[in-house]
């Protein structure tokens, strides 16, 4: 039994049976016209149409008992769509949902509107330059990306995986905005567990060295302390000494070692 539903101003008009239908063509390793794979982990099928600007996201389960916890707290896709929601409320940018449902055995999809911009990896490529004005949008993005990362701490938000990769950044009058993706594992809590806060800062702090200096990193913590009021100066101390001394260890696993 499938389960369709669509939001308003659905993009392009198309038809819910034609996304559910694409959305068993992409289960089935089969790639519509339009349609180009993106790395997921084992757990996810994505699938990017560009020329719509659509994500068609499937969620595999990881386990029988997946089904039964999804009984209980809402299965990933459910949870991707409330947790979303919750971010919007709060007057954070993330992931909007056009259409989600249900394949045979169960498994739930969801088609997303693509958010403008590039990832925070994209955009350091794009800003590796010397020359002042690159430096200076540099900069400007790091910064930007602290004070809202601190924003969304500070409110109570957890992101389930704040990797670089996973923040989408738009550049507009000089500024930027970001938007979460991947949120069927955010959380609010009052006050957020400070071991979370960690592994967040931990997450997003897997760039390698070429990419992001020392220098670089401490402005994006300078401005994600400036929103952590309730952040002693040696706690917020401790966080970055930590997040970063895991981030190190990741990537000389990884063999991206950083400095």
């Amino acid at each position: 039994r499938k389960v369709l539903t669509v939001l308003p101003n659905a993009r392009d008009n198309v038809d819910p049976d034609t996304l559910h239908h694409w959305a068993q063509q992409l289960r089935e390793d089969y790639l519509p016209d339009g349609w180009r794979r993106v790395a997921s982990s084992p757990y996810n099928r994505v699938a990017h149409h560009r020329e719509l600007g659509l994500y068609c996201k499937e969620f595999v389960p990881r386990s029988p008992a997946e089904r039964l916890r999804g009984l209980l707290r809402g299965s990933r896709a459910t949870r991707a769509r409330r947790n979303g929601a919750q971010l919007m409320y709060y007057g954070f940018r993330a992931s909007r949902p056009l259409h989600w449902g249900r394949l045979p055995g169960g498994t739930e999809y969801i088609f997303m509107h693509a958010a403008p911009g590039m990832d925070i990896n994209e955009w350091l490529r794009e800003l590796d330059g010397s020359d002042a004005q690159t430096l200076r949008r540099k900069h400007e993005l790091l910064r930007a990306l602290g004070r809202h990362i601190g924003r969304l701490h500070a409110t109570g938000f957890i992101h389930g995986d704040l990797r670089p990769g996973n923040i989408i950044a738009e550049e507009a009058d000089n500024s930027f905005r970001f938007t979460l993706l991947d949120n069927e594992l955010t959380t609010r809590h009052s006050p957020p567990p400070g071991r979370s806060i960690l592994r967040n800062i931990m997450q997003i702090d897997l760039v390698p060295a070429e990419a992001l200096s020392a220098t670089d990193r401490m402005r994006f913590f300078s401005a994600w302390r400036s929103q952590m009021r309730h952040f002693t100066p040696v706690e917020a101390k401790v966080v970055a000494r930590e997040a970063h001394r895991w981030a190190l260890r990741r990537m000389a696993l990884k063999g991206a070692v950083g400095r």
